[in-house]
C-alpha cells in the first residue's frame, strides 16, 4: 500500500477565543467574552485520539487565552499521555510560577510569548494594553528560571520592523530557545492595519536579514508567514560547500506548510489549512470528530497540494515546491487562494507553460 506522503507534523489548536487582549492583528478578533459552541473537554480528548492513530505531531495549544479554560491542563496531560507533543501559546498575563509548574506537570514542552516592540511604548501599543510588555518580559524570565522552553514570537509591520535587531537582542538575552518574526497577514483585525504592512521590497530585504543573523546568534531563528524566505535561503547557500546537518531544520524545512504538514482547527471545531486562512476544510463534529478523514479527503487540501495548479508566478516558479507562497496572503488580497504570492518579487527563470 502506497505511504501517505502527506502527514501531519504541527497542528495549532484554538482551543478557545475568549481573550483578555484585544491586539490590533488578532487574526480571531478575539475579545474577553464567551463563545458558544466551543469544543468540551470530551470532544478535544476524541480528536487528539483520533490525531494519536495516525501521527504524532506537535500540537499548539492556542487561543485567544488558552489559560483561560480551567480544563487547559487536563487537556494538555491527555495529550501527553496518547504520545503527543503539547506545547502552548498564552497571551503571559497569566503566567506565574504555580502555572508553570503545572504546565511542566501536564507535559506542556515549550510555550510561545509575543513581542511586538524592544520598548513598551511599541508594544504595549500594538497590544493596547498598558503593562503588557512587562507582562511578557516577566513571563519569559518565570519561564526561564523554571527550566520551561520558550519562543519569542513577533509579528512584524511598520511600526516595528526598525526595532528588530534590538528585539532579537532582547530575546536572546532574555533565554529563548527561538525568535520567530511573523510577517503579517491581513486577516481579522489586521484587515485595518493595510498602512501597516511592509512592502514587497521591505519583505525581501527583512528576509535576508534574518538569513544573515541566523549565522550569528545562538538560538533557531526564522520567520513564519514568509514562505519566500526559503527560496531566499537556497539562493543565498547556492554553491556554498555545507552539509545538510549544517542547517538543521532550516534545510529541511519549507514554506507554507498549510494544509501540506500543518493544520490549524479552530474553537468550535472547523479544520483549515491555517489560522489565517479562514476557508473551512472540514467540520469535526460534522465528520464525527474523524480529523483524519478531513485531513485524507479536504478538497481544500487536495487544492493547496497540488502547487503546480497555483496560479501566476507560484505555479511555475523553480522554487515553488520549497516555498508555495502564503495562500491566506493570497486569498487576503484576490479572494483565491490559490493565486500568486502578492508579496515576493522574485520573477522566476522558469518560463510560464501555462
Amino acid at each position: 500500500m502506497k505511504k501517505n506522503k502527506y502527514v501531519p507534523r504541527l497542528i495549532a489548536w484554538e482551543v478557545t477565543r475568549t481573550c483578555h487582549l484585544n491586539c490590533k492583528h488578532c487574526r480571531a478578533g478575539a475579545t474577553n467574552k464567551f463563545y458558544e459552541d466551543e469544543f468540551q473537554k470530551e470532544e478535544i480528548f476524541k480528536v487528539l485520539e483520533n490525531i494519536a492513530s495516525f501521527s504524532k505531531p506537535i500540537i499548539i495549544l492556542t487561543g485567544g487565552e488558552p489559560m483561560l479554560r480551567e480544563d487547559i491542563y487536563e487537556i494538555a496531560s491527555y495529550g501527553t499521555q496518547l504520545g503527543l507533543k503539547m506545547v502552548m501559546a498564552p497571551c503571559g498575563m497569566l503566567i506565574t510560577e504555580e502555572e508553570i509548574e503545572k504546565m511542566k506537570k501536564s507535559g506542556i514542552q515549550r510555550i510561545s510569548l509575543s513581542l511586538d516592540g524592544a520598548n513598551p511604548k511599541t508594544h504595549d501599543d500594538f497590544r493596547q494594553r498598558q503593562g503588557a510588555f512587562n507582562e511578557i518580559i516577566k513571563a519569559a524570565k518565570l519561564a526561564k528560571e523554571s527550566g520551561l522552553e520558550f519562543q519569542i514570537n513577533t509579528t512584524v509591520q511598520k511600526n516595528n520592523v526598525h526595532e528588530l535587531p534590538q528585539i532579537l537582542e532582547l530575546v536572546v538575552n532574555l533565554g529563548a530557545k527561538a525568535f520567530h518574526p511573523f510577517l503579517l497577514v491581513p486577516t481579522g483585525r489586521a484587515k485595518n492595519l493595510a498602512d501597516q504592512e511592509i512592502s514587497p521590497e521591505e519583505y525581501e530585504r527583512i528576509l535576508n536579514w534574518i538569513y544573515e543573523q541566523r549565522q550569528r546568534v545562538p538560538i533557531q531563528f526564522k520567520p513564519t508567514c514568509a514562505p519566500h524566505y526559503y527560496r531566499i535561503f537556497r539562493q543565498r547557500e547556492k554553491g556554498k560547500k555545507r552539509s545538510n546537518s549544517y542547517h538543521g531544520l532550516d534545510f529541511m524545512s519549507k514554506g507554507c506548510m498549510g494544509g501540506q504538514s500543518f493544520a490549524f482547527i479552530s474553537h468550535v471545531g472547523k479544520v483549515q489549512i491555517c489560522g489565517f486562512l479562514e476557508v473551512e476544510a472540514g467540520d469535526l463534529r460534522k465528520e464525527n470528530y474523524d480529523f483524519k478523514f478531513i485531513w485524507d479527503n479536504s478538497p481544500l487540501f487536495q487544492d493547496i497540494r497540488n502547487i503546480d495548479k497555483y496560479n501566476g508566478r507560484c505555479g511555475y516558479c523553480e522554487f515553488r515546491y520549497i516555498c508555495g507562497g502564503c495562500r491566506a496572503r493570497a486569498f487576503a488580497i484576490s479572494g483565491n487562494y490559490l493565486d500568486e504570492e502578492p508579496y515576493c518579487i522574485y520573477q522566476p527563470k522558469r518560463k510560464n507553460t501555462k
